[in-house]
């Protein structure tokens, strides 16, 4: 049997293998009932895992090519009488119809994300913001949009987004350097999807992407799905280290660098004044877009607020996606993004044609919120509990320094980076607290490659109570110390 596999291209190999074989039936040269060879010998003939075998002929089997019997394998069954029986019950094999890039993904991550739902669980997963707000006035409130709002035509907003929060956006981008018109912002539901709509504009199968590294899963997944391959740049405690990034550009030409800005997720380091000037240099330099994400900026504990990427831009190639996830309801997450207008006008079209209408409610509420400043005075209220919760955390990470435990103190955001003893493996760790009910991101998630971050645990404060923090670091403490 003449196959050949060519590994070099996007065509995945199961398909190469299914699409020669159907050839060779199609035009006779393999007769019905001829017997094909066994998945493990015709894996070992092609250099290829048995699995993607199984796959081809599975293929092949829901196409009623081939088939299999007991004790005799798989045979061709291009011309049998069954193959027109119209009583014949097939079901659909799933596993060959959806896309293998939708079936094969580190589940991981959000095996442990789901754990959050789960009641009594203790999350230190979850990137979410204390519930602040106060539930009667919320009610009220709600109310009170539905009586002012309802009798118009407001639940479906405009594909762009509620012209009222757009105002407001415009007016929140300035307190932080930024200049943007009403056709230069794009409302969308969060942080994830404003990132999809982005790279489904501008990633083509192939296309590289600069990113840090560690880095969120939610990044290189969707740059992934969309055939596109994370370049990854290490950070320090300064941010993305851009000594040999130009060199990198060079080779890899990438479609653009994508920077988490402040507060980086998962090490909570945020990005230096010097850096940032250095990456406007290269986009300027290359004509390379920056997609600056700064969620987590205005949760500041003690330092002063660095100046965005976006408002030191002069020549329109940065792309500033700012969320609410971190200082708004818990629940009602609300996301936008700052570009030049083209590609605006691009994201209102996915908009249309993906979701057609964005929240109503959460636009309306949060609007009103910023209107009558209740917001901002919400978000230092987030802050200050947040800084409490975080040296909260970090003392009882103190407390396992003699077993070498290390972390370096975030000045800010919601995440603790967490190095652990050389001996003990995050994902035992992540195993064991799963057990007590409390669930923790593993280090190696935010590696690509899974090169990195097997002694790195993420930890956030944000969202738990004081004492089930208290109740979690000390079921953590055993833990650790017990893997020792």
């Amino acid at each position: 049997m003449d196959i050949t596999v060519d590994k070099s291209i996007r065509t995945p190999l199961y398909w190469q293998i299914a699409d020669q074989i159907k050839a060779m039936i199609i035009e006779g040269q393999m007769a019905d009932g001829s017997i094909l060879p066994s998945e493990r010998s015709l894996a070992q003939m092609l250099g290829v895992h048995r699995n993607t075998i199984i796959k081809a002929y599975s293929h092949l089997r829901d196409q009623e090519l081939i088939d299999s019997l007991q004790g005799v394998g798989y045979r061709v069954t291009y011309k049998s009488e069954s193959f027109y029986e119209p009583d014949v019950r097939r079901k659909v094999n799933w596993s060959t119809i959806i896309k293998d890039e939708y079936q094969d993904m580190e589940k991981t991550f959000d095996d442990i994300f789901l754990r959050f739902t789960e009641e009594n669980n203790i999350s230190f997963s979850t990137g979410m913001p204390p519930a602040i707000y106060d539930e009667e006035d919320l009610a009220t409130d709600l109310a009170a949009i539905l009586r002012e709002e309802g009798r118009k035509p407001f639940f479906l907003s405009p594909y762009q987004g509620d012209l009222t929060l757009r105002h407001k956006i415009i007016a929140y981008l300035r307190t932080k350097g930024i200049k943007a018109g009403l056709n230069q912002v794009q409302i969308l539901s969060e942080t994830n999807q404003a990132l999809d709509f982005i790279v489904t504009s501008l990633l083509n199968p192939g296309d590289r992407v600069i990113t840090e590294e560690p880095v969120s899963p939610d990044v290189y997944r969707v740059i992934e799905l969309a055939g596109g391959r994370p370049v990854t740049v290490p950070v320090d405690e300064n941010g993305m280290i851009c000594d040999n990034l130009e060199a990198l550009i060079e080779t890899h030409r990438p479609k653009f660098i994508y920077v988490n800005s402040s507060y980086h997720d998962p090490t909570g380091n945020i990005l230096s004044v010097e850096r940032r000037r250095k990456l406007l240099e290269l986009s300027n330099r290359y004509r390379l877009p920056i997609i600056e994400e700064d969620a987590a900026s205005e949760l500041s504990f003690e330092e002063k607020f660095l100046p965005t990427i976006k408002s030191m831009d002069r020549s329109e190639n940065v792309i500033y996606i700012y969320s609410f996830a971190l200082t708004f309801i818990p629940g009602m997450s609300m996301a936008f993004v700052a570009a030049p207008e083209k590609l605006i006008k691009s994201l209102s079209y996915l908009v249309s044609i993906r979701i057609m209408s964005l929240d109503w409610m959460t636009q309306k509420l949060l609007a009103k919120y910023i209107t009558d400043g209740k917001y901002y005075e919400n978000v230092q209220k987030i802050a200050a509990l947040n800084k409490t919760k975080r040296d909260l955390m970090c003392s009882y990470l103190d407390r396992m320094s003699d077993i070498g435990v290390s972390y370096q103190k975030p000045g800010g955001g919601v995440y603790i980076w967490c190095q652990l003893p050389k001996t003990v493996d995050s994902k035992a760790v992540v195993a064991e607290s799963l057990k007590r009910g409390i669930s923790i991101i593993p280090g190696e998630i935010f590696y690509p490659s899974r090169n990195g971050g097997q002694n790195n645990i993420r930890l956030n404060y944000s969202y738990e109570t004081i004492g089930r923090i208290k109740l979690g670091m000390e079921n953590l403490i055993d833990i650790v110390r017990g893997l020792t």
